[in-house]
C-alpha cells in the first residue's frame, strides 16, 4: 500500500519555524483533508513531501520508505502527484496538449526513436492523446479539447491542472486548493470525480480552505496552525472543535 507518512518534520526558513514537529497519517484508497488559516504551513507541507523544500529535521516516508531529501524528479517517479495554489499551465498551448504533458513519464520509445520519427513514437503519441481525451470526458472538459489554456475561466484552468497531475498516474495525489475559485455546482462534480478515484485506491492529500467541501469529501483531517498540529479526527468533529473555531476567527 501506498501510504504516506510524515513523522515529526520541522522546516526553518531562517529564524522563522513554518512547520514544527508535524506528524500525519495519509493512508491510500482515502481523501485526507489539511486544513488551517493563511499562513499555517499547507502549501510548506506539500513542498517538503514533493522535493522542492527539504525538512529541517524529522523523516517523509511514502510506501513505507524514506523520501527524506530526495529530489522533485525522483518523488514524482515514485508516484506522486501535485497541484499548485498558483496554476502552471502551458497557457499558449491547447488543454489537450497540457494534459497530455503529464503522460511523458510514461515514454518508452528512445531519443534516437523520437528524432527519426519511427512508428512506434507515433504510436505512443496517439496513445497518449487518446488518454488524454478520456481525462478530458471524465472532467466534462472534451468541448474545451482545442482551446487555448490560458484563455479559460480560473476554475477550469483548475480542472486541466488536476487532470495533468492525474496524467502521470500517480499512486499518491496532492492538491493545493483544487476548487478554490469554483462554485458549489463544479466542487461538487470535482468532488465526486475525487472520491471516485480514492475507491480505485489513490491516495489524496486536500488543502481547501472551502470547509464545506472539506467535510464533504473527506475521510479524515488534520488541523495544523503556525506549523503545529492543533486538532485531527472525523471531518465534522474537528470543524465544531474550539481550537479550531479560534483557529479561523482569531478568537
Amino acid at each position: 500500500m501506498s501510504d504516506l507518512a510524515i513523522d515529526q518534520v520541522v522546516k526553518r526558513f531562517g529564524g522563522v519555524t513554518a512547520v514544527d514537529g508535524l506528524s500525519l497519517q495519509v493512508p491510500s484508497g482515502r481523501i485526507t483533508g489539511l486544513i488551517g488559516p493563511n499562513g499555517a504551513g499547507k502549501t510548506t507541507v506539500i513542498n517538503l513531501i514533493t522535493g522542492i523544500d527539504e525538512p529541517s529535521s524529522g523523516h517523509i516516508l511514502f510506501a513505507g520508505k524514506s523520501i527524506t531529501g530526495q529530489t522533485q524528479e525522483s518523488i514524482a517517479r515514485l508516484g506522486v502527484g501535485r497541484t499548485f495554489q498558483n496554476i502552471r499551465l502551458l497557457r499558449e498551448a491547447s488543454v489537450l496538449a497540457n494534459v497530455v504533458v503529464g503522460f511523458h513519464r510514461h515514454e518508452k520509445t528512445s531519443l534516437l526513436a523520437n528524432l527519426l520519427g519511427l512508428p512506434a513514437v507515433w504510436q505512443e503519441r496517439r496513445d497518449f492523446i487518446d488518454r488524454g481525451r478520456a481525462l478530458l470526458d471524465r472532467f466534462t472538459m472534451s468541448s474545451f479539447a482545442e482551446v487555448p489554456a490560458g484563455t479559460l475561466s480560473y476554475g477550469h484552468q483548475r480542472r486541466v491542472e488536476i487532470m495533468r497531475a492525474l496524467a502521470i498516474e500517480p499512486e499518491f495525489l496532492l492538491l493545493d486548493e483544487p476548487v478554490a475559485g469554483m462554485s458549489a455546482v463544479e466542487a461538487g462534480e470535482l468532488g465526486s470525480i475525487f472520491r471516485a478515484l480514492a475507491v480505485q485506491g489513490l491516495g489524496i492529500l486536500l488543502i481547501e480552505h472551502n470547509v464545506a467541501f472539506v467535510t464533504e469529501v473527506c475521510d479524515y483531517v488534520y488541523v495544523i496552525d503556525a506549523g503545529r498540529l492543533i486538532a485531527q479526527g472525523q471531518a465534522d468533529a474537528v470543524c465544531r472543535d474550539p481550537a479550531v473555531i479560534a483557529a479561523y476567527l482569531g478568537a
